[in-house]
């Protein structure tokens, strides 16, 4: 078999990890990928980081693309779909390069969206074993997002928040990769335009660390903001012309 045999016959898996500041941690979490995934390929976005967060991911052996200035969370993730999609993969995870999404999930997590049971996979930590502690604030905004969003696509979500994800080829181009998909921050309403636009959504369970730097964006009144934004993006969804 070829060299291009070998590239078509099997699924190409890339993991796109958005990283801002993350020189201490990048390295480690492609590692981890490496270790426990090693079929896919780490591509870190580097969302105008002012430290060595690039030179680090290189070093580690992953793909990099370094964007101009910081864009955001959305719209980092949303550059690495692009890319994806330009490139021919056929599976993409997403996964946070602050250390906090344990990369030994990454074969359960992509293990449904390869069988073809579901377009994307959302990785929950309030399933399985594992557990996860957070601020009281948040827990309490991550519950009322749960029961939202549940009843809303009337099916049961139990970490609507969760940005560890796995997904397919289709759900990269119907959603993710197009202009319909968040470009600051995509939390729990994500959820409706992926109902909406028709894509199946299963949850898998994960494991989910603190920061290794205890650094949070749900500090002091950032959680009061946050809430009141995915209210106001949740509603915006729901009310618009269905694009899709």
């Amino acid at each position: 078999m070829s060299r291009h045999d070998e590239k078509t016959a099997f699924p190409r898996v890339i993991a796109i990890i958005p990283a801002f500041n993350e020189q201490k941690n990048i390295a480690e979490v492609i590692r981890g990928i490496q270790t426990h995934a090693p079929f896919a390929q780490p591509l870190v976005v580097d969302d105008g980081s002012k430290d060595g967060t690039a030179l680090s991911a290189r070093r580690a052996g992953a793909r990099v693309i370094r964007l101009p200035f910081n864009l955001g969370y959305g719209a980092a993730l949303q550059t690495g779909f692009k890319f994806a999609l330009a490139n021919g993969y056929d599976f993409a995870v997403q996964i946070d390069g602050d250390g906090q999404h344990d990369p030994r999930c990454l074969p359960a997590l992509l293990k449904p969206v390869q069988k073809g049971e579901a377009d994307v996979v959302l990785g929950s930590r309030f399933l399985g074993e594992g557990g996860y502690s957070m601020p009281f604030l948040r827990y309490s905004g991550v519950m009322v997002f749960r029961v939202l969003v549940s009843l809303l696509i009337r099916k049961k979500i139990t970490d609507p928040t969760s940005g560890f994800q796995a997904l397919n080829r289709a759900a990269m181009e119907r959603f993710y990769a197009s202009p319909h998909y968040p470009a600051d921050f995509p939390d729990a309403d994500v959820i409706i335009m992926l109902h909406r636009a028709g894509l199946r959504v299963l949850e898998a369970p994960v494991i989910m660390h603190p920061n290794p730097d205890g650094r949070s964006m749900h500090k002091g009144m950032t959680p009061v903001y946050y809430v009141f934004k995915m209210f106001l993006s949740i509603f915006l969804a729901l009310i618009r012309k269905n694009p899709f």
